[in-house]
């Protein structure tokens, strides 16, 4: 625990070095810049009150403003949300959105480690943490995020076998947000979330999978009902011997059981005969 502090501690120290030293950039823009600078400001003056249009923008609340003087990104960072000044000629401004975007990832035939093919897609959610690196690290940070989160769902999908992907798409997701999360701090990104929307199986496979079940529970079925037969032979077995000790037990029994034929309402007719009966037979 203490070594995973230590790393995520060095890595946002890491990350505002890098975003300080953009903000801050030691060089200056130089005589000439400064006179450039000079000159659009002058010009400003002079088409008062027009250009004050052209100067003043406004930035949304879910938005951030990276201010370009000359090429270099203006002393501050991000401007923004609300207004702020940019001077005509000299200045350009890229808005950045801060919300949190999701996009979803396109199905991946993926090979598992026990070598069956899959199709699995997702979903990632991310928004922009550092709008000065987003746009200064990297070309187009949407683009890449979806790349990476494709080529990363790969990788993580080939070290699994079937079974864990059916059955632990949370730690599979877990797994690639931490991945996608390092891979793009670089690039102002934070991975918020990532999940596993479905895991499609070839059509034989399904099958296979389908008949090993149907197999799986015919046999607990005949183990059931052999459980069961060998519960009632020794529930009957018990009773036989508790007859055998009373012999007016088997007369009730036998009355019982003519009770219970009578009550079904059906053609059979019975003649009752007493055992005791049979017995004046046998002994003669």
């Amino acid at each position: 625990m203490r070594n995973d502090n230590e790393d995520v501690a060095m890595k946002e120290s890491r990350r505002r070095e890098r975003q300080a030293a953009l903000e801050n950039p030691e060089t200056d823009i130089g005589l000439c810049g400064w006179v450039l600078v000079g000159a659009s400001l002058l010009l400003m003056l002079l088409t008062l009150p027009l250009s004050i249009w052209m100067c003043i923008k406004i930035v949304k609340e879910y938005e951030r403003a990276i201010i370009f003087r000359l090429g270099r990104i203006l002393r501050g960072g991000a401007k923004g949300p609300g207004l702020f000044f940019i001077l005509p000629c000299t200045d350009s401004f890229i808005n950045v959105d801060m919300r949190t975007i999701s996009f979803d990832i396109p199905p991946q035939e993926v090979l598992t480690k026990d070598s069956v093919t899959v199709s699995v897609d997702g979903v990632v959610y991310y928004r922009v943490q550092n709008a000065t690196l987003a746009v200064a690290n990297i070309t187009n940070a949407d683009a890449a995020t979806r790349l990476l989160a494709q080529t990363t769902l790969r990788n993580v999908l080939g070290t699994k076998n079937l079974a864990e992907i059916l059955s632990d798409r949370e730690e599979i997701a877990h797994s690639m947000q931490s991945t996608l999360d390092d891979a793009t701090d670089d690039w102002g990104i934070k991975v918020e979330r990532v999940e596993i929307k479905d895991v499609k199986l070839p059509l034989q496979l399904q099958r296979a999978m389908a008949a090993e079940a149907e197999a799986s529970r015919e046999a607990r079925a005949k183990v059931i009902a052999a459980e069961g037969e060998m519960n009632a032979s020794r529930a009957l077995k018990e009773a036989s011997l508790v007859i055998a000790e009373s012999p007016s037990a088997l007369q009730l029994r036998y009355l019982q059981t003519l009770n219970t034929i009578a009550a079904e309402k059906n053609s059979t007719i019975i003649f009752p005969l007493p055992l005791e009966m049979m017995h004046g037979f046998i002994k003669h």
